[in-house]
């Protein structure tokens, strides 16, 4: 995995699932992040590979839910992002995905409290012992790249002091969301002090907060001297945020995630968040499309609702056809 000049899709909860990630990349995205996955239930998973769909699926023991699902066309490009407290389930977690994903980044960024509250996320950000740990375990026993993502410390100077650190575990790369803990979506991400972390250190900083025209890309490596620049709302609101052709409509984007999830079989309650995320940012959930993407049930429902029925139907008859000449 090389972090030059390259554009990277961040790591979203209940979005960064296999079908938007294969979106993200249809449209032009070199690294995908998985969504933050807790180590604790990563290392109760078994792996699984699903013949009917050709994916490669981390499934709780207990439950039987699909934690994690890959597949082979994005194995150079997805990584798998932990959230952890400890560098022995950090390690056994993350050797259990190894061999099927591109690198392990260890998320230091989010402010949510069920992550702060287990010591993970952002939480790490004042334990820099914990993190040392953490990170040099990881490289020490993994063959493929460890990276991590933190945000921004209370003075420019903390920050790169614990850039500092981390650098000296031998990780890959660092992604640098350029807010602080306590800053929300609205506020502006601090670019400046991305790029006091990009001076400080030799190996590759992926810049991120911001983005969300193709031009910003551009815009945000110049301000900052980042190696990569890295989207998360840019990319959930529109996909094709990507693609050096510019962006398709809103419309286009959502029919062909639903035909990512019809053809990776995609949770409908995953499928439904993504879409309803999408909807609020450009209109409400009150309008005709928003209350039929609530009232779905089914993964068929949703095709129905954007003109994607033959597809379903199609892909449905394609897989019963090759499960009856097994």
């Amino acid at each position: 995995m090389e972090y030059e000049n390259k554009l990277v899709l961040a790591p979203m909860v209940r979005v960064g699932t296999l079908p938007f990630r294969l979106l993200a990349a249809q449209y032009g995205a070199d690294i995908t992040y998985g969504e933050e996955i807790i180590d604790h239930k990563l290392v109760k998973c078994e792996r699984r590979f699903n013949e009917i769909i050709g994916s490669t699926d981390f499934v709780e023991k207990g439950t039987q839910s699909v934690v994690f699902s890959t597949c082979n066309e994005e194995k150079d490009r997805v990584v798998c992002q932990l959230g952890t407290s400890d560098a022995v389930r950090a390690l056994k977690a993350a050797q259990l995905v190894c061999n099927d994903v591109a690198a392990v980044d260890i998320n230091m960024g989010c402010p949510k409290s069920f992550s702060v509250s287990g010591g993970m996320g952002a939480a790490l950000l004042t334990k820099p012992e914990v993190i040392h740990d953490i990170l040099t375990t990881l490289k020490r026993n993994l063959s493929i790249p460890v990276t991590c993502k933190i945000r921004l410390l209370k003075s420019p100077n903390d920050t790169v002091e614990l850039a500092r650190r981390i650098e000296k575990t031998g990780v890959s790369a660092v992604a640098v969301h350029g807010r602080k803990v306590p800053d929300r979506p609205r506020d502006p991400a601090k670019w400046n002090e991305i790029a006091d972390v990009v001076s400080a250190l030799s190996i590759p900083v992926i810049a991120n907060g911001d983005v969300f025209e193709y031009n910003d890309f551009k815009r945000i490596k110049s301000a900052t001297g980042a190696s990569s620049v890295m989207v998360a709302r840019g990319a959930l609101w529109n996909a094709s945020v990507f693609s050096p052709e510019g962006k398709v409509s809103c419309e286009e984007v959502k029919r062909e995630y639903i035909r990512k999830c019809i053809l990776w079989d995609n949770d409908v309650k995953s499928t439904k968040h993504t879409l309803k995320e999408i909807i609020m940012h450009y209109s409400c959930l009150e309008l005709p499309e928003g209350k039929a993407v609530i009232k779905s049930e089914s993964l068929a429902d949703l095709a129905r609702l954007y003109g994607e029925e033959d597809y379903y139907q199609f892909v449905n008859k394609t897989r019963i056809s090759a499960d009856g000449h097994r």
